[in-house]
């Protein structure tokens, strides 16, 4: 079995749905990461990272016109309210399903939240990771606190909207929803910005992209919005817009597949995978 997905199984298995799957994955000693981000923030700052930014976002937006050609999206009109700036959730299945959320979204301005050892991928997906704005996180306690934050407000007071994978771990083609963890409603309670509560669905077609895997189609299914309650703390307002969002994301999942969502493993679970 392949070993991704031999690791999917065995956490499905075991009920740890936010916990790494992927192998040979790079990891930062503290002082590399802590380095790494300090000169992330310094760069942002630079004609160069202008530059580059200018450059790295004109490729994305022209590679998601591509790569979602056919992407079919219900609920539109669920964003018809929204001004402003927006944290938007999405369930994590791909490098590039990003592509799927911005396109779904009208191409507007996406900044999207990605470990900070994504910043030290070579060649063009390593230069994409640091200047398609992409906003690192880290386990340096500092820049959550301080520089992180910032760079979020900077985004949303903007008018932006910034992607969030509250899952956390990326499980490749794993078509089921898994339960959130609380940081991107913790952000957007603290914040005051609503929670754009997308779930993308995924099709084989007979194309083959791998020995082992069918191209997928995509259907975005964009839920209704979900705002922080000014009369709750953000404590408060965080676990019930965590547990909003799920729920929305299990009832668009029974709306795709047509089906009532259990976590009991199947090679089906995984989209396009021909299961040798």
């Amino acid at each position: 079995m392949n070993p991704v997905i031999a690791n999917i199984k065995d956490a499905v298995a075991t009920g740890q749905f936010n916990a790494k799957v992927e192998v040979n994955d790079p990891t930062l000693a503290p002082e590399e990461e802590h380095t790494l981000l300090d000169d992330f923030v310094t760069n942002r700052g630079t004609w160069r990272y202008s530059l580059n930014n200018v450059i790295a976002r004109t490729a994305m937006n022209m590679t998601t016109r591509v790569k979602a050609h056919d992407l079919t999206v219900h609920g539109r009109a669920n964003l018809a309210g929204l001004t402003g700036g927006a944290i938007v959730t999405s369930n994590h299945f791909s490098p590039w399903e990003n592509m799927v959320v911005r396109k779904a979204l009208g191409m507007h301005r996406l900044f999207i939240v990605s470990q900070a050892t994504n910043l030290k991928m070579p060649g063009t997906l390593g230069f994409m990771m640091n200047y398609a704005d992409t906003l690192p996180i880290g386990n340096n306690v500092d820049y959550l606190g301080h520089a992180f934050p910032q760079l979020l407000v900077q985004a949303l007071d903007a008018g932006h909207r910034v992607l969030i994978y509250p899952e956390q771990e990326m499980w490749y083609q794993y078509k089921k929803p898994r339960p959130p963890k609380r940081g991107a409603y913790y952000y957007a309670a603290r914040l005051g910005v609503p929670i754009i509560s997308c779930f993308v669905a995924m099709t084989p077609r007979a194309r083959l992209t791998a020995p082992d895997f069918h191209a997928v189609g995509y259907d975005m299914y964009i839920q209704p919005l979900i705002y922080p309650d000014p009369a709750k703390s953000v404590r408060e307002n965080s676990l019930a817009m965590m547990q909003q969002d799920y729920r929305q994301k299990v009832a668009a999942y029974e709306t795709a597949y047509g089906e009532k969502l259990s976590y009991r493993f199947s090679p089906r679970d995984i989209a396009g995978w021909t299961g040798r």
